[in-house]
């Protein structure tokens, strides 16, 4: 089966899975897509191992403007050819939380310079890399990623520069990165909580 022929299997498999009613309700709440099928992630991830990762696959699911063909680009997207700069495109193409939430979980966590980008992508201007850049690190903590003394200043800097920010979602991903790391021990839960009074 070719690649145009797996995505025409895959969107067969979307209609059938369509649910209006989650459709319509991502859509009053602002989650807008060009085409939403509202199928649930668990069947998504039912669709996803039918098909082996497939680099091309990924590539030209993500290029389609429907809501499951990109989350399931995250599932099928191979770690080892899923490149940085690659990585850049798809983050500067999202318009929704969902996706990014999606492809940090599914695929941005595992990569080998998700440390890189998580704090790249903090600095950077852009509100939907900002977001992605906290998530990331916050998902890294959660795996058990310890900083060096310079990332701890340096994201401590960044994520009380963002609990300003004019973004709800970047505000709101930079306390999640922040609630993760003061977990870590009482001297990080100290740290967070002497940001949190001057707030």
């Amino acid at each position: 089966m070719d690649t145009r022929e797996t995505i025409r299997t895959i969107k067969k498999e979307l209609r059938l899975s369509m649910n209006g009613v989650a459709s319509t309700l991502m859509r009053e709440r602002g989650i807008d897509y060009k085409l939403n099928f509202g199928v649930e992630l668990p069947r998504l991830q039912d669709i996803a191992r039918q098909f082996a990762p497939d680099h091309t696959l990924a590539q030209e699911l993500w290029k389609e403007n429907i809501r499951e063909c990109k989350i399931l680009a995250t599932m099928l997207q191979p770690t080892e050819t899923f490149y940085p700069e690659i990585a850049d495109i798809w983050v500067e193409s999202i318009r929704q939380t969902e996706l990014s939430q999606q492809l940090v979980m599914n695929l941005l966590v595992r990569t080998p310079y998700a440390s890189e980008k998580a704090f790249c992508w903090m600095a950077d201007e852009r509100p939907m890399f900002r977001y992605t850049g906290f998530l990331l690190l916050a998902r890294l903590l959660m795996n058990g990623a310890v900083m060096n003394e310079r990332a701890e200043l340096e994201f401590l800097d960044q994520a009380e520069t963002a609990l300003h920010d004019t973004s709800v979602p970047v505000r709101k991903a930079a306390l999640c990165a922040l609630q993760k790391y003061g977990m870590q021990s009482g001297e990080t839960a100290e740290r967070v909580e002497k940001i949190m009074l001057r707030e």
